[in-house]
């Protein structure tokens, strides 16, 4: 069976759903606004004859009809970084601030650790990880090319991360973009439908759950985690913060995200969630000519719901 069948009874148009996921993903790439401003850009891919389209929702990112975002002098150059649109979202409701300690836990390539770096001015510090040494290469590569200097790089298990090495025990936000079955990915990587198992399902979801749980410990009181996932699959998504919630000081905040999305699922498979996991978004190709995408923003040792609703704005 496709995976992607699995999936039809939570969207709400299964044949646009699974058009959609036959389609190519748009290729896009991201301003890097420590070095240049989006109007700065549109210039130089005028200049350079370089075909482009604006994303209607955020004013930093291009499309890139003819492909090839790493093709032209503005990537060389540290101007622009070739990320997907929907992987934009986690920094944004992340909302890092100059000055503050950001731990990202699953880190490589690095798409989220500059643009976090980015939003930060280069000031504060950056805390990439990742268990992969392979990755990393290309993680401190793109830090270099784009200006990035307030990161530090570390290769740990983040299930189990210690912040011994660090000169501070506790980060004021974390982003747990985890590792996943990536079946909303398909649309740039076709072959994670036919490598896809449940019994990868499984195993991925238990270090899911370890990874952000251990972002909520590492993170101070009031401080915000965010996790997502490029996976449709309940037991990777509304199954790990249900756990996280049961298990650790934390809630579930609502907050707003500039795309077309769908609250979480409660139930699946059998099983039942928390109510508040209808507090994530989680995002179908079909709805924005994205790929598909799962994001949930979380406040340790919560306050009430009504001041974590009102602290959980997101703008483009």
């Amino acid at each position: 069976m496709n995976p992607l069948e699995r999936y039809e009874p939570l969207v709400d148009d299964a044949a646009a759903f699974r058009a959609a996921c036959d389609r190519p993903l748009p290729s896009v790439v991201r301003v890097n606004e420590m070095a240049a401003s989006p109007a700065r850009v549109r210039e130089a891919f005028d200049d350079e004859g370089v075909a482009y389209e604006p994303v209607d929702w955020h004013d930093g990112l291009f499309r890139l009809p003819e492909g090839n975002p790493g093709g032209n002098w503005p990537y060389v150059h540290g101007w622009t970084h070739g990320q997907e649109e929907v992987s934009v979202l986690p920094g944004l409701a992340l909302d890092p601030q100059p000055g503050e300690r950001v731990w990202d836990a699953c880190a490589a390539p690095g798409s989220k650790t500059t643009q976090i770096a980015d939003a930060m001015s280069d000031e504060g510090t950056v805390v990439a990880n990742d268990n992969n040494l392979g990755r990393l290469s290309a993680l401190r590569h793109n830090a270099e090319r784009l200006g990035i200097t307030n990161a530090i790089v570390t290769n740990q298990d983040a299930r189990n991360f210690s912040t011994k090495p660090l000169a501070f025990d506790e980060f004021d936000r974390a982003l747990v973009d985890a590792p996943c079955s990536c079946e909303g990915t398909c649309r740039k990587n076709p072959d994670v439908v036919d490598q896809w198992t449940l019994d990868h399902v499984h195993a991925v979801a238990g270090i899911q759950k370890g990874i952000l749980a251990r972002a909520v410990q590492a993170t101070r009181p009031g401080g915000t985690v965010v996790y997502s996932t490029c996976t449709f699959a309940p037991e990777e998504n509304e199954a790990v913060l249900d756990h996280v919630l049961a298990n650790e000081d934390c809630e579930i905040l609502d907050f707003d995200l500039p795309l077309d999305t769908v609250p979480g699922v409660t139930e699946w498979d059998g099983e039942t969630y928390d109510e508040s996991v209808t507090r994530a978004h989680r995002v179908y190709p079909h709805h924005n000519d994205t790929g598909g995408f799962f994001c949930a923003k979380l406040r340790v040792g919560g306050e009430g719901n009504e001041t974590a609703a009102a602290d959980g704005e997101v703008g483009a």
